[in-house]
């Protein structure tokens, strides 16, 4: 019981608050926002013109195109958001004023991490949903609650990053060294991670990774993100090659979505584990 002392939530609110607020203010919110937006809405017209067509053709196109974009804009942009959370207020010196007030390190710490996520989640919510309902006339309810599924994951996706970049910015010592492990955990689990895994996969003809392989792909959030949009359709996960290294018992969206929340959970339990040393 020495490891969770007691929450209040007030103070959470507060600290929470103002951090949405300040990203508010300086049009954090409003640029993801509109970043997702354009990017959606150029992806979801212009996705089949491959195929001699421009328009919005399909949904399951246009949900596999944005889950590539996803997986290099929101990880990065998460990472950005939330990597000088608590080592920012250190150096600004008001990291002391705010642990001098009624509040305990980890209520901070949630407030902080509440609010970041909760800039992130409006911005999220706000890009991709104004596409959805510009892309609702015709296509009927299964294919919205197919793009409604990937919005919630993205969102998953950005906390899982954002608990990732609140890690690194109870580690470092200042923001020039928390934003460099920022940008290595993104290219390490972005661009490297699978990079090594086909490289592992190729290296040894599948005899040895073959079996393992699939719990590998849950160490990568990215990678859970991609199974939990991509699986359920069949033409699409055999051009992905899911259908040959990921059995259907690990691809069980409950199952994919626990992982995730594992990894939003766990790197948060680590930085409170940290920051509560004083």
């Amino acid at each position: 019981m020495a490891f969770m002392p007691a929450i209040e939530l007030r103070p959470i609110l507060v600290i929470a608050r103002k951090e949405f607020w300040d990203r508010l203010r300086n049009r954090w919110v409003l640029a993801i926002a509109a970043i997702f937006t354009v990017f959606a809405l150029v992806i979801a017209y212009f996705g089949a013109a491959q195929g001699g067509a421009v328009g919005f053709q399909n949904m399951d196109v246009t949900i596999v195109s944005l889950v590539s974009l996803v997986i290099y804009i929101v990880p990065l942009i998460a990472l950005i958001l939330g990597y000088d959370a608590v080592v920012g207020e250190g150096e600004r010196g008001t990291l002391d004023l705010l642990l001098s007030q009624p509040l305990t390190r980890l209520e901070l710490l949630l407030g902080k991490y509440c609010g970041l996520a909760g800039a992130l989640a409006v911005s999220t919510v706000a890009g991709f949903g104004l596409v959805g309902i510009l892309l609702s006339h015709g296509i009927g309810l299964p294919a919205l609650a197919r793009y409604g599924t990937f919005v919630m994951s993205t969102l998953l996706l950005g906390c899982a990053f954002l608990s990732l970049a609140v890690l690194v910015s109870v580690i470092a010592s200042n923001r020039v060294v928390a934003s460099g492990l920022a940008i290595a955990l993104w290219f390490l689990f972005v661009l490297v991670y699978d990079l090594v895994l086909l490289g592992l996969l190729v290296a040894t003809s599948g005899r040895k990774f073959a079996g393992v392989f699939p719990l590998l792909l849950l160490l990568n959030p990215a990678d859970i993100f991609r199974i939990l949009n991509v699986y359920a359709m069949e033409e699409v996960r055999a051009l992905y090659g899911l259908a040959t290294v990921m059995p259907d018992q690990l691809a069980r969206p409950w199952l994919l979505c626990t992982a995730m929340l594992a990894w939003i959970l766990v790197p948060l339990a680590a930085a409170y584990r940290l920051f509560r040393k004083p």
